[in-house]
């Protein structure tokens, strides 16, 4: 029996069918196209009830019912305190130590809200993935590391849910991709099992309290409690939840692990590892047989079957065995930064000739290295990192999941020269990891910001001996068949380098990362200068320094044989568009009114200008690359102008400490008002900052390019110096202020910008020409503008898909006559929508604003908004957005949702 085609492939092939190439979509025929999916679509879900499919992995994101607080009378009586027997009980297939067993009480029985029968008909209605703490209000009265948003807190999530009679066979698993935070999960009213650490992903057995026929309630209890980040780490269900339902003998969770050996242009070995569980009552035989694809661009497999293989494999009752299979592919097409090529392994399970499970495994056939000498590797072609850090939120949208947000960033870092991405400081979404694969990026998978001494009050370091080995287990069997993944980070800044428990407790997690992966190394964010020397750096396989730079040559010298690189590096500070003068030299000055010169020369006590780190690496070339703090802003953590004690453990001497101790002292008295970080080299709303374009120099040294800073329109400055500085992957520039020439510079060994520092202002225009290999390069010109008197709007996409998820991302700039952006301008603008579309979150990247980012209107910051337009479900039409401002000229932009 074949089993039918899933709902959302069957939506894929209609959409392509009726709208790929229409150019002038014909509403009409949208609208017909629209009812034959919905039609079709209820057609499918019929036949896959009477059918059987054999696996089925269905979205559980949709009709969630939301509510703040536990009930009246229950408060108290599910924190984590007092059921962590039950809930350390969850996982133990990731232990190697005794399995827990809870309680036989039924966990939470009391409780109302966890009861099937409970009326819930009143909790607000919303769909997965959602983060409440971005919801706001912002208050001045929360800590600026975590963005002044509402984060924390316990909250409820019920979800009602039909299993058909017929489905008695089946067994059914709730996946959870991301639950923030010390999540415990109820099926009718019994209690199925929680997972604390909020950046985890988990599955719950909900078999043995599904009731077939009937409506089943699943109940999500969430328990995010404050002091527990360093930055906004979001509230809720913020990732994917999905139903997983399997016949009784089936491949298991995370159940495939794929590595590529012996790997020549001629041909490379797949090793195959299979977990299959029988959790039926009897003995079960089974045939495992896997078909290898080549995917296409579109991941869609393509042509034939490359190689097939089948084993047979005999499970005893209520068991999982691992079936083993070596596969070889001829010519393999490998995956790297240029042609993520990837392949898809097809594992059928079969019964008496019958299939009763079919699972399919994303891979890349690729070879891996570090080394001493030159750093990374890449299937034996050197690779310079040219890397970034990023945090888990996505600006205005907050921690909630959106596959386009994600990949929009990705985009955005590639135009930079952006080639890896470090998850910092946990698990990522799974999603990022598959956009990784397919777009071509290395990626450095990191687990744990603290391990058992704290960073904050409630961090993971009062989870750390229970669940630290249940939680990097788990993160690696969902990751490591991914190729982007290149690194395993066990930790970031911990405080424990320094000593001989902290170097045991590396070594037990480099073994655990090890047991389950041993095909890639362990690294770790050293940011202590003497990890280098103490024995730390014997734990981990690559090593890692956080802002130590001065120490490369030093650490070669003493550890000549283990792979280098910058885990962490320059964090430089600026708030897009800001200038201020005089431009000084002090890395600390360049500050006022709560926000950063853009000049690029400024950072917090610990960290150095791109320009320092640069130099660094090119005295020392065995340095592999470089991991940038941060590729994009995000909320919270607004240094300089807000901290916390954990500063202090970038710094071993205790004068530094001291000193360090003072400032956060000065800084408390402080109310700050930043929401927002100051690190990204893009802003929060996806914005280049001046800084973007000296990476790009550097990063993509024959992409001609030249850039203008800062901006040319300081009427109150005619007259005084206003220093230029020019970045461009050329080798020299001539600079012209209003035709005049002021100069021809050539970059010097280590010089990574060039610079006018006496040129005196006057309004026009200034012009570049740069110059490599004595040949005209590239060009940039600043223009001083007219006043502010229209509004422009660019929209990223204008093609939308109709699924109720897919984003535009809208840019706004208040502009002059002539069409120029005024770069100083902060205009009221009123939004709204009319069509199958809606405004879900404004911003303008200025880290000091308050405004709720579901307003729909906003004032501009340095001439720039963004608007985030979403499609609605099904619907299908023009989308119309439309910008007004007082004493300017509306706009209005157009996308089409199909």
């Amino acid at each position: 029996m074949k089993p039918v085609v899933s709902s959302e492939a069957l939506f894929r092939i209609l959409q392509q069918q009726l709208c790929v190439r229409m150019r002038k979509p014909n509403m009409k025929l949208l609208t017909r196209g629209c009812s034959i999916v919905t039609l079709l679509l209820a057609v499918s879900c019929v036949a896959s009830s009477q059918t059987h499919p054999l696996r089925e992995r269905l979205s559980f994101n949709d009709n969630w019912r939301f509510q703040k607080n536990d009930p009246a009378g229950a408060e108290g009586q599910l924190s984590y305190d007092q059921i962590k027997e039950w809930v350390n009980a969850t996982g133990n297939e990731f232990t190697t130590n005794t399995p827990k067993s809870r309680p036989r009480a039924d966990l939470g029985f009391s409780v109302a809200y966890t009861k099937r029968e409970f009326d819930d008909k009143n909790w607000r209605m919303l769909s997965l993935p959602h983060d409440w703490g971005i919801e706001g209000p912002f208050n001045q009265e929360y800590s600026g590391e975590t963005g002044k948003l509402p984060w924390f807190g316990i909250a409820w999530y019920r979800k009602h849910f039909m299993v058909p009679a017929n489905e008695k066979e089946k067994h059914l698993y709730l996946q959870i991709d991301g639950a923030m935070a010390y999540s415990t999960v109820w099926l009718n009213g019994h209690f199925v099992g929680g997972w604390p650490y909020g950046y985890a992903s988990f599955e719950l057995d909900l078999t043995p309290y599904v009731e077939f026929g009937a409506d089943n309630v699943v109940a999500i209890r969430l328990d995010n409690p404050n002091d527990s980040s360093r930055w906004y780490p979001g509230g809720g269900l913020y990732r994917n939840v999905w139903l997983v339902k399997t016949s009784s003998v089936h491949v298991g969770h995370w159940g495939t692990y794929v590595t590529t050996s012996e790997v020549t242009s001629y041909a490379a070995t797949i090793n195959l590892k299979v977990t299959v569980n029988n959790d039926s009552t009897a003995k079960a035989n089974a045939t495992i047989s896997t078909r290898v694809y080549e995917l296409g661009n579109n991941g869609q497999k393509t042509g034939s079957a490359v190689v097939s293989k089948a084993v047979n494999i005999s499970l005893a009752a209520g068991r999982g065995d691992i079936a083993a299979q070596s596969l070889q592919v001829r010519r393999p097409k490998l995956w790297n930064l240029q042609t993520p090529n990837r392949y898809v392994a097809i594992t059928i399970v079969e019964q008496q000739g019958k299939v009763v499970d079919q699972y399919e495994t994303v891979f890349g056939i690729r070879t891996i290295k570090f080394d001493e000498e030159k750093g990374f590797y890449l299937n034996g072609e050197h690779v310079y990192l040219k890397g970034v850090c990023n945090h888990h939120d996505l600006g205005p949208l907050g921690s909630a999941l959106n596959v386009r947000a994600l990949e929009r960033q990705i985009e955005i870092l590639k135009e930079m020269g952006v080639n890896a991405i470090r998850t910092s400081h946990n698990p990522p979404a799974p999603e990022l990891l598959e956009l990784c694969d397919r777009m071509g990026i290395v990626v450095m998978d990191e687990a744990f910001d603290a391990w058992r001494l704290g960073k904050k009050k409630n961090d993971y370091h009062l989870l750390f001996d229970n669940w630290h080995e249940k939680d990097l287990r788990a993160q690696i069997r969902r990751d490591r068949n991914h190729p982007s993944i290149i690194l395993w980070s066990i930790g970031n800044e911990i405080g424990e380098q320094g000593n001989d428990e902290g170097h045991a407790l590396a070594a037990e997690l480099t073994k655990i990362v090890h047991e389950e992966d041993p095909t890639r190394p362990t690294t770790a964010a050293a940011n202590n200068r003497l990890s280098g020397y103490n024995g730390f750096q014997k734990t981990i396989d690559v090593f890692g320094y956080n802002y130590q730079f001065a120490d490369y040559g030093k650490f070669r010298e003493a550890n000549p044989t283990i792979p280098l690189f910058g885990n962490e590096t320059a964090s430089t500070v600026s708030s897009r568009g800001e200038y201020f003068f005089p431009v000084d030299a002090d890395k600390s000055k360049g500050r006022t009114d709560f926000q950063v010169s853009s000049y690029d020369l400024y950072a917090p006590r610990w960290a150095v200008a791109p320009d320092t780190e640069f130099e660094a690496q090119d005295r020392y070339p065995y340095v592999g690359g470089e991991f940038v703090w941060t590729g994009f802003d995000y909320l919270g953590e607004p240094t300089p102008y807000g901290g916390d004690s954990t500063t202090l453990l970038n710094f071993s001497d205790p004068a530094d400490q001291a000193r360090m101790a003072k400032e956060l002292q000065d800084l408390s008295k402080i109310k700050v008002p930043s929401r927002s970080s100051y690190f990204g080299i893009v802003d929060l709303c996806g914005f280049k900052k001046d800084r973007f374009y000296l990476y790009q120099a550097r990063w993509r040294p024959d992409f001609p390019m030249a850039h203008i800073l800062p901006h040319w329109n300081w009427p109150e400055r005619v007259g005084q110096v206003t220093p230029v500085h020019v970045y461009t992957s050329g080798d020299e520039a001539e600079l012209f202020l209003n035709g005049r020439s002021l100069g021809r510079r050539t970059k010097r060994q280590y010089q990574y910008r060039l610079r006018w520092d006496e040129v005196k202002y006057e309004p026009g225009e200034l012009r570049v020409v740069s110059y490599k290999n004595g040949k005209k390069w590239a060009e940039d010109l600043m223009k001083t503008t007219g006043v502010s008197a229209k509004l422009m709007m660019s929209a990223d996409r204008t093609s939308l898909m109709a699924d109720g998820r897919d984003l535009s991302f809208v840019t706004v700039s208040i502009a002059d006559q002539a069409g120029l952006t005024v770069p100083r301008s902060k205009n009221r603008v009123r939004f709204s929508v009319s069509g199958p579309g809606e405004i879900i979150a404004i911003d303008n990247g200025d880290a000091t604003s308050h405004e709720s980012f579901q307003s729909k209107e906003r004032s501009a910051y340095n001439g720039l908004m963004l608007v985030i337009v979403r499609t609605q479900t099904g619907k299908s039409g023009f989308i119309r957005l439309r910008a007004e401002s007082d004493g300017l000229t509306g706009s209005e932009v157009r996308m089409v949702s199909r």
